[in-house]
């Protein structure tokens, strides 16, 4: 087979700038691209010789080493995913990957903050400071508007990036996963949060820096700086468990469907292509969209 069979640069970049996969997805994909080549020289195969037996054995050999279901779907999606690549472009006729499938994980509840401990989280950064006003602005997104880190990082001022605010009319746009936006309404707080957020925000702006949501030299803040700083301040709040950013949103969903009993809303707020993904947190009955964040969610109080 030539050379142009074996260009996961290609398709890694593909996946970077079509489907604007994170970082991290992305170095999750390299690696297991890097498994798929080295199991297949290991068979004495080139990558279009692959057939779905090899592959299951591939996979069995993978699990072998104690690789759990989760890691095995990953990895199956990336080599299915650039299989399917190399067809659009007919590189190759045939479906290596045809009727293969990773084994089935028990799929646990997402860990979520009380109500109580979610409000006393974001409470606490109360600051007058530059870095307290920043770090509750960026709670109040994840817990009170229930975004995905990724979301929230790509928030710029104004439009004509992956995602903006829009003050006015109480929302933010957001860019999700598989390149799908969405709206999501903000309650008070958050928007409260957000003034108070950009008042001062040219404390630490650089001239031409677009994000919302910054680091103090000026740059947008990185999804590492913003993990470090939400477990300082949950630390300080005195909560019991490690918070991380997704936890948040598990928490505005959890909190919102015990409240709401409206799945099929919360899937729209949290931008899930498929119900299936919100039923996670319960199975529940259906209402508004609008109404329901209005009326249920613990951080939607006085939004107009």
């Amino acid at each position: 087979m030539p050379d142009a069979l074996h260009p996961f640069d290609d398709y890694l970049t593909t996946l970077r700038v079509q489907r604007r996969l994170a970082e991290r997805t992305l170095r999750l994909y390299a690696d297991a691209l890097a498994r798929l080549q080295a199991g297949c020289q290991s068979l004495g195969l080139a990558l279009d010789e692959l057939r779905p037996s090899t592959a299951r054995g591939l996979v069995a050999e993978l699990h072998a080493a104690r690789l759990g279901p989760r890691s095995l779907a990953l990895i199956l999606s990336a080599w299915r995913g650039y299989y399917q690549w190399l067809a659009q472009q007919r590189r190759i006729d045939h479906d290596p990957l045809a009727g293969v499938k990773a084994p089935k994980a028990a799929r646990p509840l997402p860990k979520a903050l009380a109500v109580d401990d979610a409000v006393a989280l974001a409470d606490h950064a109360q600051g007058d400071d530059v870095a307290s006003r920043r770090d509750r602005c960026l709670i109040e997104l994840l817990y009170g508007a229930g975004l995905r880190l990724s979301e929230v990082l790509g928030l710029d001022v104004q439009p004509g990036g992956a995602g903006h605010v829009d003050l006015a009319n109480t929302e933010a746009h957001v860019l999700g996963k598989g390149a799908k936006r969405r709206a999501v309404p903000l309650g008070e707080p958050a928007l409260r949060a957000l003034r108070d957020w950009l008042a001062v925000r040219g404390q630490w702006a650089r001239s031409d820096e677009p994000a919302l949501l910054l680091g103090e030299r000026g740059a947008r803040l990185s999804p590492s700086q913003a993990r470090v700083r939400l477990a300082q301040v949950a630390v300080q709040a005195g909560l019991p468990a490690h918070v991380h950013p997704h936890m948040l949103r598990h928490s505005y969903a959890s909190h919102l469907l015990q409240s709401s009993g409206d799945l099929r809303a919360v899937q729209e707020l949290l931008g899930h292509a498929n119900i299936r993904t919100t039923q996670v947190y319960t199975r529940l009955d259906w209402q508004h969209l609008a109404q329901v964040y209005d009326a249920a969610h613990p951080r939607a109080k006085g939004r107009k």
